[in-house]
């Protein structure tokens, strides 16, 4: 497979927020479409790697930065509403349906709980990739933190409050790599009151929608997750609707698979699962 490379592309929701996404297309041909989350404090540009590998195997990656997160600085670390992240997703996913080509749902940490979300309301996507999804944190607020969150909610909904993954040791055991989180100029340390209770808001719905989710799952976790449940994650993944379901634990993994000291393995399992599950030649 040839070289790929990464574009910048401008998008507007219908809110009229604009973004600035990272797309990488194969220079040969293209078998599917790969839509891509990030979690709350990471970005489009910690993957490169895997990004890299899934489009050299012939898949078009478009990784969504958030809104307030990465390259789009408008309105930093605030949402207008839990529903309003769904959407941004969603009405990106709209325009690509017009495509021939299968399109999978991806999505690592935080971003896991959206993905879900849209996938359970989206069943036409041809499967969903979870990375460590974030539906059980072993990381929370201190108590004083989230009651200042509280009062908050009504008169100082933008104001800002730490997100509690400031160590890079959580996600990752490799030096070169925590040097790169602690230094990355893109990275989210910070989110509004309002980004908080949305967030909350959120979880309790992953908790009754999910389960509802019917289309092909690959579950890919860290045997040592300092930052989710990996457990638990399993168990409730398994009470899914879903039918089609692979799990995949990485007994050496951190959080970030990516940042492992060899992700090929991780990568590859990525690569074939999808290989596996684009529709039959007509």
């Amino acid at each position: 497979m040839s070289a790929v490379e990464t574009k910048l592309i401008s998008w507007e929701a219908s809110d009229g927020y604009p973004f600035l996404y990272r797309i990488t297309e194969p220079r040969g041909d293209l078998r599917g479409h790969v839509v891509t989350l990030h979690g709350i404090q990471s970005h489009s540009g910690w993957y490169d790697r895997s990004t890299q590998s899934l489009a050299e195997a012939g898949y078009c990656v478009h990784y969504l930065d958030r809104r307030g997160s990465g390259l789009n600085f408008r309105q930093r670390g605030d949402t207008p509403s839990g529903q309003r992240l769904l959407q941004d997703v969603i009405e990106y996913l709209r325009e690509l349906i017009v495509s021939s080509e299968p399109i999978f749902l991806s999505a690592c940490s935080w971003g896991g709980k959206v993905a879900a979300l849209v996938a359970a309301a989206t069943p036409s996507l041809a499967g969903l990739i979870l990375i460590a999804p974030g539906f059980f944190p072993k990381v929370s607020l201190p108590l004083r933190q989230k009651l200042a969150i509280a009062r908050s909610r009504l008169f100082r909904p933008t104001r800002p409050f730490p997100i509690p993954l400031n160590d890079p040791a959580l996600f990752t055991n490799q030096p070169e790599r925590q040097r790169f989180i602690a230094q990355d100029p893109l990275a989210l340390h910070w989110a509004t009151a309002r980004f908080f209770i949305e967030s909350v808001r959120l979880d309790r719905r992953v908790m009754s929608e999910g389960p509802t989710i019917r289309i092909p799952v690959l579950l890919q976790l860290a045997g040592h997750d300092d930052i989710i449940d990996a457990a638990r994650t399993w168990q409730f993944v398994d009470t899914w609707a879903a039918r089609d379901r692979t799990v995949r634990l990485y007994s050496d993994g951190y959080h970030t698979l990516e940042f492992d000291a060899d992700p090929s393995g991780f990568i590859a399992d990525q690569i074939r699962w999808l290989d596996g599950h684009l529709p039959a030649p007509a």
